[in-house]
């Protein structure tokens, strides 16, 4: 199947996700800075962070497996109506408790790379449900490059009053990035209101034969689950030291400001999705787990060489770089896990995959934040490049028979 020729229902969610990830790319951009211009501290910074993404592990905790027993259009649905009335109230209130609310729903800041949050699962099986085989693996590098690509778009705004020569100064003035995020849930809104869902699967009646074969499967696949949640929980920890705070970063190590910092972001972004179309073609050649383990492997060195960067715009650089290789296998990984379960549990896999990397990731911030707030400029690098070592390590050992499988 060509990706011309992609289901209906599969061209939605990619475009939903394209509409959603542009005001996720401002506020991964932005939101950092808003809080940081508010007088929070780096620990405080991390504190919210921490909140919106363990709001998000608790909700995939309950979301995940119910999309295998329920209407996974109607979860998606009742997710950007939260998102929009989220970003709504961040425009509009006051109230620092009021944005911290929202925040802590929406998730903002943290980077979702367009995926519905904690809703995430919901549309991963709902994607794997619509396509199998060598289609699947090309959806899922085709929706992680929309997502970037869209992440890019809406970083690169937050330079936009900058040059309406608005700038700044005024903290009022990052209010009006939660527009983005608005706009793009109710784009989503509309997207996914078209959609038809597949019927469900009818609950399969075996025999007593059948019955000890189905078991057997299950406890294979449990296995892999848990295999997937450990080396998940490292990555998880890693990204959360560095991911949700490199605005931050920019900002304390380089004096720069939000229309700087825009930018450089969706270089990264735009990078990272030329990473996912490279991706996806490795994935097809030599399979899934080597293109993962070798990209990343690249995008580790590149982890290490940042915080030696003199300057700026060589820390650009090497940050964009080494997004193409690490956060362009995104799909990739994505295409790994729906593959470890049968059709009827891939809400459960989703959600070990979002569940195991989410809540690790929620610690993260709070460290990076601490350290970076106290001058520690290169530490939270190291940290995260040896967490990522282990992942990897991990990784190749526990899923690299995959690639050997027929798809």
């Amino acid at each position: 199947m060509s990706d011309r020729h992609l289901p209906r229902n599969v061209r939605l969610l990619l475009a939903a996700r394209t509409a959603r990830s542009v005001g996720q790319g401002a506020t991964v951009a932005s939101f950092s800075l808003y809080l940081h211009a508010l007088g929070y501290s780096g620990a405080a910074i991390g504190t919210v962070l921490m909140a919106g993404l363990l709001f998000g592990a608790l909700m995939t905790l309950i979301v995940g497996p119910l999309s295998d027993r329920r209407g996974r259009r109607g979860l998606l649905l009742g997710y950007e109506v939260a998102a929009a009335g989220a970003a709504l109230a961040a425009m509009l209130a006051r109230s620092e408790w009021v944005l911290i609310v929202a925040a802590t729903v929406a998730g903002f800041g943290r980077g979702a790379n367009g995926a519905a949050g904690p809703f995430a699962p919901v549309e991963q099986a709902w994607l794997a449900r619509e396509v199998d085989g060598a289609a699947r693996r090309r959806t899922f590098a085709l929706n992680a490059t929309l997502g970037f690509l869209g992440m890019a778009a809406g970083a690169a705004l937050v330079a936009l009053p900058a040059l309406l020569g608005h700038g700044f100064a005024d903290v009022d003035h990052y209010r009006l990035l939660f527009l983005l995020p608005l706009a793009g849930s109710l784009v989503s809104i509309a997207l996914l209101g078209s959609a038809r869902e597949p019927a469900p699967l009818p609950p399969a009646t075996p025999g007593r034969a059948a019955a000890r074969a189905a078991a057997h499967v299950t406890r294979a696949e449990n296995r892999q689950l848990r295999r997937l949640a450990l080396t998940n929980a490292i990555n998880g920890l890693a990204i959360g030291i560095i991911g949700p705070l490199m605005a931050y970063w920019f900002a304390r190590r380089f004096a720069q400001s939000p229309a700087a910092i825009g930018p450089a972001l969706a270089a990264s972004f735009v990078l990272a999705a030329a990473g996912s179309v490279l991706s996806g073609k490795l994935s097809l050649r030599f399979g899934a787990v080597r293109s993962v383990v070798w990209m990343r492997l690249i995008g580790l060195l590149l982890l290490l060489a940042t915080p030696y960067a003199p300057v700026f715009g060589l820390a650009v650089v090497l940050y964009a770089l080494r997004a193409a290789f690490n956060q362009g296998t995104a799909g990739a990984r994505q295409a790994v896990a729906a593959g470890l379960t049968r059709a009827e549990r891939r809400g459960l896999a989703a959600s070990v995959q979002n569940l195991s990397l989410q809540i690790p990731r929620a610690a993260g911030p709070v460290l990076g934040g601490w350290l970076i707030h106290a001058g520690q400029f290169t530490t939270p690098f190291l940290i995260a490049a040896a967490l990522q070592a282990l992942y990897l390590y991990l990784y190749r050992r526990y899923f690299g028979a995959l690639d050997d499988l027929p798809a």
